[in-house]
């Protein structure tokens, strides 16, 4: 339990979402005080009836005053609420208005780019905190990335490749990807470009519970994060084709609660490596769901923020604004085992 949780709220907008339900749990583990936030008054009760001793507030990405309401005496804002193309602007800019941090889950690359791009001198201006995709998609790994880079001071090539043994999306993953139509980006010769279309396959091998698979560049808000802080030529990150396929099929469910925390069955590895010259580093991790593990990456973020663990004010990579090794620790064995990746 966090020594500063007791006496602070965090607001969670997006709190009856699947992830976001997660992330509720979590606070509720460390000590905190979550104040479920969100758009259906009805959903937001549902979602109270787990937790009575809950505050609730409905607002709307696209209501300021009601945002104000929401955050009104909260210590941070931790979006978990999708497409982040519509709600991580309308956030951080209520999060400045209320001087508290701001963290979200977002997957997307756009948002995240906007928001450097948007808020990153207004956020240091204000002495906040602004850190973006600090999920499984985004956050994991450019830590596992800036972790495996270490004393480096730059690289060649980073790649960052991710093993589930099924995708079984969220309606929010699946709204996300129908909304999300912009162009997914890569990194090459130090500058962002559109990524190359049909994507390019390769072989990775991965650790002993995927051995080698097929895997398509499916690069997401990871490659924005990185290109941001580390000095790396190249940089690109794949999905193994199983999971893409399950992940592009309308018929494919829902993910399925496995025991009464309310993950399911599945597994992953990510893994990063980078490049210099002929050296290669490597650094995996492997765990269960890929939306559960995203709460305690959250929620470890946001505490690192507030109790004075965090680089700086701004909008901030995970890689950047933590010290990426010692995070990653804290998150072992459990929700992440970690491993050298292997060649």
């Amino acid at each position: 339990m966090s020594a500063i949780a007791p006496s602070l709220s965090i607001a969670v907008f997006g709190a009856y979402g699947h992830t976001g339900r997660f992330v509720v749990a979590r606070l509720r583990e460390r000590g905190w005080r979550p104040r479920l936030c969100g758009r259906d008054p009805a959903r937001l009760a549902q979602a109270a009836a787990a937790w009575p001793d809950s505050e609730t507030c409905a607002a709307r990405a696209d209501d300021p005053a009601s945002l104000d309401a929401a955050l009104a005496g909260c210590a941070a804002v931790l979006n978990c609420a999708g497409p982040f193309s519509d709600t991580a602007a309308p956030l951080i800019e209520a999060a400045l208005r209320a001087h508290i941090a701001y963290l979200d889950t977002a997957a997307e690359q756009q948002p995240v780019l906007a928001a450097f791009e948007r808020f990153d001198a207004a956020a240091r201006a204000a002495g906040i905190a602004v850190v973006p995709a600090m999920a499984f998609y985004g956050g994991l790994g450019d830590l596992l990335a800036t972790a495996a880079m270490g004393d480096w001071d730059r690289a060649d090539a980073v790649e960052i490749a991710v093993a589930l043994d099924a995708w079984h999306p969220t309606a929010g993953t699946r709204i996300t990807g129908e909304r999300n139509t912009a162009k997914r980006l890569v990194l090459e010769n130090g500058a962002l470009i559109e990524a190359p279309s049909p994507p390019p396959t390769r072989d990775w091998t991965f650790g002993a519970a995927f051995g080698t698979q097929p895997v398509a560049a499916v690069p997401m808000s990871e490659i924005a994060l990185l290109s941001r802080h580390l000095r790396t030529r190249d940089a690109v990150a794949y999905l193994d084709q199983g999971s893409l396929r399950d992940v592009r099929d309308p018929a494919t469910p829902a993910p399925v609660a496995a025991d009464a925390s309310g993950r399911s069955a599945q597994v992953f590895a990510i893994e990063a490596r980078v490049r210099r010259g002929g050296e290669i580093r490597a650094l995996g991790a492997s765990g269960r769901d890929i939306y559960a593990a995203t709460a305690p990456l959250l929620v470890e973020a946001m505490e690192r923020v507030l109790d004075g663990r965090c680089r700086g004010a701004g909008v901030r990579a995970a890689g950047d604004a933590f010290d990426a090794a010692d995070f990653l620790a804290a998150l072992a064995p459990e929700p992440l085992r970690l491993y050298l990746g292997e060649e």
